[in-house]
Formats: structure tokens, C-alpha cells, sequence
């Protein structure tokens, strides 16, 4: 084999590698951001968690305080509460990941 087609393979090699590395970083980048959305999701989930718990509570201690005008105030909040939650989610669902071809 002579130098001209030992530099030919070693240019092909090296696009080769460089493409492999720019896959990479894309990858990460992706992974990187994947990760934030997933802590966002969880931080998200725990919040509704806390304002569901806070909410039943509180519904629990006017019904056993017999208390009627806190029950219905605690029903209307329940009702803005799920309203809210319910916009959130449809704000924040989207249609799915693009396809494998739109991503690079």
C-alpha cells in the first residue's frame, strides 16, 4: 500500500471519528436535558402531591368540625385546583418525541 492510499484511509478515518463524536455530543445534550425534564416532572408530581394532601385535610377537618361554609369553600378550591392541574397538564403533554430523522 502507498502513502497516497494510506492517507486516503487515515482521512476516512478521521470523518469517521469526528462524526462519531459529533453524535456523541448530541447524544449528551440530549440526555442532559432529558434529565432536567424528568427532576421538572418530579418537582411537579411532588407539588400536586402536597396541595392534594393539604386540600383533603383540610376537607376532613371541616366536615368533622361540621363546619358548611368551609366545606364549600374547600370544594371551590378543589374545583380552581383541578381545573389548574388539568390545564397544566394538557399545557405540558406534548405529541410524543419527534422522529429519529427531525433530531439531528
Amino acid at each position: 500500500m502507498d502513502d497516497r492510499h494510506l492517507m486516503w484511509y487515515l482521512r476516512r478515518i478521521d470523518r469517521k471519528l469526528n462524526a462519531l463524536l459529533i453524535r456523541g455530543f448530541l447524544q449528551m445534550a440530549t440526555l442532559a436535558e432529558l434529565t432536567i425534564q424528568v427532576q421538572k416532572n418530579a418537582d411537579v408530581e411532588q407539588s400536586a402531591i402536597i396541595l392534594i394532601q393539604g386540600i383533603a385535610q383540610a376537607l376532613k377537618d371541616a366536615i368533622a368540625a361540621n363546619d358548611p361554609a368551609k366545606i364549600a369553600e374547600l370544594q371551590a378550591q378543589l374545583a380552581t385546583s383541578a381545573d389548574a392541574l388539568a390545564a397544566a397538564v394538557v399545557a405540558g403533554t406534548s405529541e410524543g418525541p419527534p422522529p429519529p430523522s427531525a433530531r439531528r
